[in-house]
């Protein structure tokens, strides 16, 4: 059985300022994300397009699923690049798997089983959220508004930044969280991708985590009279309305996980 999630690109985030607070952030759903195949076996494994590999998160949702799968990843987008592929293979894992195994889990309960395994394996928290609804999302700090998008999207990619130290920097966390909050606030007056990807821009300028060839490959998009932000976290730059300035290209799926018909 074969599912599809999209991949999702946060391009602003606003960490909570104290222990129990609200945090916020913007993020869009794109068309390539990942396509996991869920078969029965004796014992749970995992492969990345055919080669067999450790992933917490997917091992953990088969596990509170209560089944034994081999699951073989097939990533349309870089993996570990800011581009939410773990929640995308868990999250489609989960349905998946509940076909398979014809488990009549309903699917909000596959959500939520996905988001458990992420937390729980560190990789991500909203990334599911979003690749479960589709399209624009985003929470200033009043709850979660979404709307649907139609544009295409350029990308060009580096790398993944390890982020763990600087969400343990509590300076760093509260001037993101200062900042993230306060263009959330401009987004939120002009919810559209270029918004996103000037407040995305203005972010990195005033935190300062921005490395010299995202800036490099913002400035490229600036100069074509497009709007370019960063993936967070990854060493991935985002631009709209430009036209083969990136080497990379998706655009924004308004359509959330899904199972695939065989064929497609």
């Amino acid at each position: 059985m074969r599912a599809h999630a999209p991949g999702s690109v946060t391009g602003l985030f606003a960490p909570a300022a104290e222990e129990g607070g609200a945090a916020g952030g913007a993020s869009f759903a794109t068309r390539d994300g990942v396509v996991v195949e869920v078969e029965p076996a004796a014992e749970t494994g995992i492969t990345v397009e055919g080669e067999r590999a450790p992933f917490e998160p997917v091992e953990r949702v088969l596990a509170a699923l209560e089944v034994t799968a081999s699951v073989d990843v097939r990533p349309e987008v870089p993996l570990g690049n800011g581009f939410g592929t773990s929640g995308a293979a868990t999250l489609a894992t989960a349905l998946a798997a509940n076909e398979r195994f014809d488990l009549g889990r309903d699917r909000e309960a596959l959500l939520d089983a996905a988001y458990d395994a992420e937390v729980a394996a560190g990789t991500g928290e909203s990334d599911v959220i979003i690749q479960d609804r589709g399209g624009l999302l985003w929470n200033a700090g009043d709850g979660v508004r979404r709307s649907e998008v139609v544009a295409d999207v350029e990308y060009a990619t580096a790398g993944g930044i390890a982020t763990s130290e600087m969400l343990s920097d509590e300076s760093f966390v509260e001037t993101a969280s200062r900042i993230g909050f306060r263009e959330l606030e401009r987004f939120d007056e002009e919810p559209t991708l270029r918004s996103l990807a000037e407040r995305s821009r203005a972010f990195l300028r005033e935190t300062g985590i921005a490395t010299p060839f995202v800036e490099r490959e913002i400035e490229r998009v600036e100069a074509a009279g497009g709007a370019a932000g960063m993936a967070l976290f990854g060493e991935t730059v985002f631009a709209v309305d430009v036209d083969r300035v990136l080497p990379e290209r998706t655009t924004v799926s308004n359509e959330g996980a899904r199972l695939l018909p065989e064929g497609e």
